[in-house]
């Protein structure tokens, strides 16, 4: 299941989406949610999960009487390190305090977002003088 980039696409997410919020879930129960809250189509769905096994971000399991069941592999947690890391590296040469200040220069912060952004970086400071 590790790799060095899963890179998902924005339809794979989507229906990873799915089942990290309610799975494991049967291929029919997907196919319905996908058609939903996208409006694919049965093949569409049955392709990105085949895609998504074929990665080893889910499993499926087929019931000796019953339908094939699709349950994630890979946390949303680790999905979202994994985009937010090569998102940085892409456009940010990995630097986060670019990113921060490029985001920062078009809108303003909430008090509430700064003091938990304080507190993080109070917090690895802390940790790095242990």
């Amino acid at each position: 299941m590790k790799q060095d980039r899963m890179g998902l696409t924005q339809a794979e997410w989507s229906v990873m989406e799915c089942l990290w919020e309610a799975g494991p879930l049967t291929g029919r129960e997907v196919i319905q949610r996908m058609e939903q809250s996208c409006g694919w189509s049965r093949s569409t769905t049955l392709t990105l999960l085949r895609r998504l096994e074929n990665k080893g971000v889910l499993t499926s399991v087929l019931a000796e009487k019953g339908p094939k069941v699709f349950s994630p592999l890979l946390r949303r947690e680790d999905a979202a390190l994994e985009e937010t890391k090569s998102f940085l590296d892409r456009v940010y040469q990995g630097s986060l305090s670019l990113m921060v200040s490029s985001l920062t220069k078009k809108q303003a912060l909430p008090q509430e977002e700064l003091d938990e952004l304080y507190a993080l970086l109070k917090g690895l400071e802390e940790k790095e003088h242990d």
